[in-house]
């Protein structure tokens, strides 16, 4: 092997390197989403905030047995003190179905470890508090500052276990490459990300960008 070719090779290496640890760190995010809606369900109890009125009756729809809070919003600080941000165009609670919450048009950010920040949007999610278990659905996007990017079409949030678990279609982009599959599990909070069912990756060893007229049908 040339010394040019080793030198690819290594920046190459790097590279796979950075995305790896991008893996392990930025899809986690529906971990802390999930954990971030258990302080939402602890804040959002709607026969609490009827016992204590006066509450902002603007933000408060009551519809028969179902109760909306409008443009719920949390804001705080993860363990290691990264800021984080939870908010939802709307949070929904049957008091005819005490267990489930429904959350529409969902956002949440927080600042990784280098300080860059990573999102997330969901159209809609599912939060079971017997269950302790998180759905969210409908064009779920995750990005991050340095320009990669997730894209899921359903995700299951064990709040417990800190599992995540999606069984459609899963494509994460990165600057050199893309990875597709029908199934993604991730265990261990994280230290574990297993893809499975017609995986298929991409890499542009080169380093240049990624066309998408360039990348093979699956």
């Amino acid at each position: 092997m040339s010394q040019a070719q080793s030198e690819r090779a290594f920046r190459s290496a790097r590279r796979h390197s950075r995305w790896v640890r991008w893996l392990r760190v930025g899809i986690p995010i529906g971990v802390a989403v999930g954990l971030l809606v258990v302080t939402l369900i602890t804040y959002f109890n709607p026969a609490r905030m009827l016992q204590a009125l006066p509450v902002n009756l603007d933000k408060l729809v009551v519809s028969g047995t179902k109760i909306t809070m409008e443009k719920p919003r949390l804001s705080g600080f993860t363990k290691d003190q990264r800021p984080y941000e939870f908010t939802a165009e709307a949070a929904a609670q049957d008091l005819k179905k005490p267990d489930v919450v429904e959350l529409q048009n969902i956002n949440a950010k927080v600042q990784m470890e280098d300080k860059g920040i990573m999102r997330m949007t969901a159209i809609s999610g599912v939060y079971d508090t017997k269950k302790e278990s998180l759905k969210l659905e409908q064009q779920i996007l995750l990005s991050s500052d340095n320009g990669y990017k997730g894209r899921l079409t359903e995700a299951v949030v064990d709040v417990r276990s800190g599992d995540v678990v999606s069984e459609k279609p899963v494509e994460l982009e990165m600057l050199q490459g893309i990875l597709n599959a029908n199934r993604m599990n991730i265990t261990n909070s994280g230290d574990v990300i297993r893809f499975e069912n017609g995986v298929n990756m991409t890499v542009m060893l080169n380093g240049e960008p990624l066309r998408k007229d360039k990348i093979p049908a699956r």
